[in-house]
């Protein structure tokens, strides 16, 4: 994370925790544990049904989320914060008070997730981006989908993996993270690329590249809402369990790696602040410390993803081609494990640091004296800082939960995918390997 105070993550350390950190990781692994046992003994027949799960609300209410009017207000919503962002990132001083830093670090990255669990899939709609699209699209008198090639689709969701690594590695990497300069540029780059992509291949690319589009497509396959398409091209909101919502994930190719950076950037993340790692890296060795952690950054990524491999396909019984498909048919059951690690690492930052920036906003350019949005004599409340406590037992609560969600998920689609005789047996890989990133989770998540 950026270097400057204000972006801390917060405090609720091992030592604030109830009970011994050793008890609490034997509790966590029991519980994963008995968790399994309880569903290979009570859940036997695949219980989630998708997109044909849930209860159709009123058509009325699938008529007003669908509303151009609605739709068209977010769309504007979402370019007036960039347009005052922009403001600020160009006109303002490059200094640690800067909005944009909050804007892209905190609301962005962080303050979606939450959102996402709430509302639903609104990204598309909040997204710079896929709006300028749809204005240049129009504007040049052709359809938003429509673009001079077909999206190839082994390509599927790989350019967002990649994306999403430059954003980690730009946000836990890199040397200038705190700097304005260095958010406008990425953004920058972001964009152009994006906006090239969806003008070649329509906006399919946005949907298969754009890393943020995916992300929190993905977190909000755990939202209750979804929408349902009609026979007559209308929409009805359904409400439905997460589970069944996030049973409705495309497993298509670049998912597992999606994934894998997310979750391996998130144990990097606690890595990078270990006290261990703080030793090593205090004295200078012959890598260049930016190149080092960048190493370091991709091993944790290549860990989760070869590890989740491998896990995903012993044991199962199946013919080499099925078993190759394993991994992406499975890869869904991680989005609750990276959405709990968000809210581990990162609630303090989002709700403290989160007030901070609220504040800032109302001095986009950092003059000291403006208030444009009345917020600048806000103060901020540092409620979980001051309860160290309830915070550590909030960051175990947030991982364990995650980690059962992922195993209830994993094993209702092992049902379906192992054959008679290995639906208990082939999931013992998978078992065994949320075991381990549970440990490792809480390990890494407390010992900084």
């Amino acid at each position: 994370m950026t270097d400057h105070s204000v972006l801390a993550h917060g405090i609720g350390g091992a030592k604030d925790l109830p009970i011994p950190l050793s008890g609490v990781l034997v509790g966590a692994a029991c519980a994963l544990a008995v968790s399994f046992a309880v569903l290979a003994l009570a859940w036997r027949t695949p219980r989630l049904a998708g997109d044909s799960a849930g209860r159709e609300l009123p058509a009325s209410v699938g008529a007003l989320v669908t509303s151009p009017w609605l739709r068209g207000g977010v769309r504007g919503l979402g370019l007036a914060v960039t347009a005052y962002t922009a403001w600020a990132a160009f006109a303002g001083a490059d200094a640690a008070a800067n909005p944009t830093l909050g804007v892209f670090y905190i609301y962005l990255w962080v303050g979606m997730v939450p959102l996402s669990l709430l509302l639903g899939d609104v990204w598309p709609l909040l997204s710079p981006v896929r709006t300028l699209h749809v204005v240049l699209s129009r504007a040049l008198g052709s359809a938003p989908d429509q673009g001079m090639l077909r999206y190839p689709a082994w390509l599927g969701q790989w350019p967002a993996a990649l994306g999403l690594f430059a954003f980690v590695w730009t946000e836990l990497v890199s040397p200038d993270a705190e700097l304005v300069a260095t958010v406008v540029t990425w953004f920058l780059v972001y964009a152009g690329v994006m906006l090239v992509g969806a003008a070649v291949f329509g906006d399919t690319f946005l949907a298969h590249a754009d890393p943020f589009e995916v992300w929190f497509g993905l977190v909000a396959r755990l939202s209750p809402w979804g929408l349902r398409r009609t026979a007559d091209g209308g929409a009805r909101v359904v409400i439905r369990s997460p589970l069944q919502s996030l049973d409705t994930v495309t497993p298509v190719p670049g998912l597992v790696a999606v994934l894998a950076v997310l979750l391996g950037s998130t144990a990097y993340d606690s890595f990078s602040t270990s006290i261990w790692w703080l030793r090593v890296t205090g004295v200078r060795g012959p890598l260049d410390p930016t190149v080092l952690d960048t190493l370091v950054l991709l091993g944790f990524v290549l860990v989760v993803m070869v590890t989740f491999t491998v896990a995903a396909r012993v044991g199962t019984g199946l013919p080499r081609q099925r078993r190759r498909e394993l991994p992406r048919q499975l890869a869904h059951s991680l989005v609750p494990i990276g959405v709990g690690y968000v809210f581990a690492h990162y609630l303090s930052l989002l709700l403290e640091s989160g007030q901070a920036y609220l504040i800032f906003l109302s001095d986009p350019l950092v003059t000291g004296t403006d208030d444009v949005l009345g917020t600048a004599d806000w103060t901020v409340s540092y409620f979980l800082s001051l309860r160290p406590g309830l915070l550590a037992v909030l960051k175990v609560g947030f991982v364990l939960v995650g980690h059962v969600l992922a195993v209830v998920a994993a094993h209702d689609r092992a049902l379906r995918l192992l054959p008679d005789g290995h639906r208990v047996s082939g999931q013992v890989g998978m078992l065994v390997l949320m075991l381990v990133y549970t440990v490792g989770g809480l390990l890494l998540l407390f010992s900084a």
